[in-house]
């Protein structure tokens, strides 16, 4: 970190003499794919489980639909159904027709369930065969979630693991797959939500653990040289729930800063001042750049459907903050961050006031999170580690 970064003092709990083994296999499950430019937390996951033993990372929820979509998978659409060794990982894209999507219409539920099960019924052969050699499967939250019953039929001896990596109610999943977590949640050997808050949403006790997402510590000395010119810069980085709104306010109302909007799914906006730049899909080593030379951060997220553990979750505030990058929110999200300034969505006095309080801000980390080394060995056994532990009030709130 540069010259007046602060960084806080807080001790992350390690149990006394505790040693994560090695696993002879490990399978992911999940509807991302560790291919693609645009790393989201399973892919951190998943090359620390690469680290420590053969890791297989299987892509779902992909089909011709896909290309409506605008999926970021579609430039790895000619090796869909095919096995693809990339950065020791053995990945596959499973391609089908039609995949299962949420019709948004009570009356569709039939159709909807229906496509549910006939997916969920008929997985590829290489499925059914990484399932049986692994010794680990971790299902990333969303449709993953309807294969773990597979999986406990298929390898009774296997660990599964559920990772929420964010609410099934925020990702607006089908009932569908709300209904097979649900029965499936008691008998998972763990589930590991980002944040406590989400409980509320998880049919299990026992099981459940707060796992928050890890950083690498080696971005600190990544992210140069600086990709801006001369003046004040501030950066918006990723799409989920993105407002475009946000940018549009604060850029005309500070049209002095530049503003550099990257990967958010949508083009220009009529809204944006000329002040805005837009950036489509990057690699996350360029975006570090973007990111450690802002003059603050952005996480324009929409107010409809605002999760609130995102306060805890969002990967973009996480790293504005281990740059020491001051950053604006919508106010439910601001939590007990110093570092952040909260604006109500919508409201453009609200959000120039947000611009004016990050840009008289000091750069100052107001956590410190896990490696992801440590985020994986409390995957892989949250009990052992005392920070795992969901207060029991929260708990009893969830119930």
């Amino acid at each position: 970190m540069g010259a007046g970064t602060a960084t806080a003092t807080a001790v992350i709990p390690q149990p006394a003499a505790y040693v994560v083994p090695r696993s002879g296999g490990f399978l992911v499950l999940s509807a991302h794919d560790y291919r693609t430019p645009r790393r989201a937390s399973i892919h951190a996951i998943a090359a620390e489980l690469a680290r420590r033993g053969p890791t297989r990372f299987f892509s779902l929820r992909y089909s011709r639909l896909s290309k409506w979509k605008r999926d970021i998978r579609l430039p790895l659409d000619a090796s869909a159904n095919t096995v693809v060794r990339h950065r020791g990982v053995d990945c596959f894209l499973w391609k089908t027709t039609l995949h299962p999507f949420n019709t948004r219409r009570r009356w569709l539920r039939p159709f909807e369930d229906g496509l549910f099960r006939h997916y969920a019924a008929r997985p590829p052969a290489i499925l059914r065969q990484w399932m049986r050699e692994a010794d680990t499967i971790v299902f990333e939250s969303g449709t993953a979630a309807v294969f773990i019953e597979l999986a406990r039929r298929t390898n009774p001896q296997a660990r599964l693991i559920y990772r929420a990596s964010d609410s099934l109610s925020a990702i607006d999943s089908a009932d569908y797959v709300a209904r097979a977590l649900a029965r499936i949640a008691p008998a998972m050997d763990a589930i590991a939500l980002v944040s406590p808050t989400m409980a509320a949403e998880i049919a299990s006790r026992d099981n459940v653990y707060h796992i928050g997402h890890g950083i690498d510590p080696a971005l600190a000395e990544q992210g140069d040289p600086s990709p801006y010119a001369d003046g004040v810069h501030a950066v918006s980085v990723g799409s989920m729930l993105f407002d475009p709104g946000a940018i549009a306010a604060a850029s005309r109302a500070f049209p002095q800063i530049a503003f550099h909007v990257i990967g958010s799914g949508y083009g220009r906006q009529p809204g944006y001042g000329d002040n805005v730049s837009v950036y489509g899909e990057m690699p996350h080593t360029e975006t570090l750049r973007y990111i450690k030379h802002a003059r603050f951060g952005i996480a324009p997220y929409a107010s409809a459907r605002l999760p609130a553990y995102l306060a805890d979750s969002s990967l973009k505030l996480l790293q504005y903050d281990f740059f020491g990058v001051p950053a604006i929110c919508p106010e439910a999200i601001v939590g007990g961050y110093a570092s952040r300034f909260g604006y109500a969505p919508g409201d453009a006095e609200s959000i120039a006031s947000a611009v004016r309080r990050a840009l008289a801000a000091p750069r100052v980390r107001s956590r410190r999170p896990l490696d992801w080394a440590q985020t994986v060995d409390r995957l892989l056994d949250p009990a052992a580690f005392p920070d795992t532990r969901i207060a029991a009030a929260r708990m009893r709130h969830a119930g």
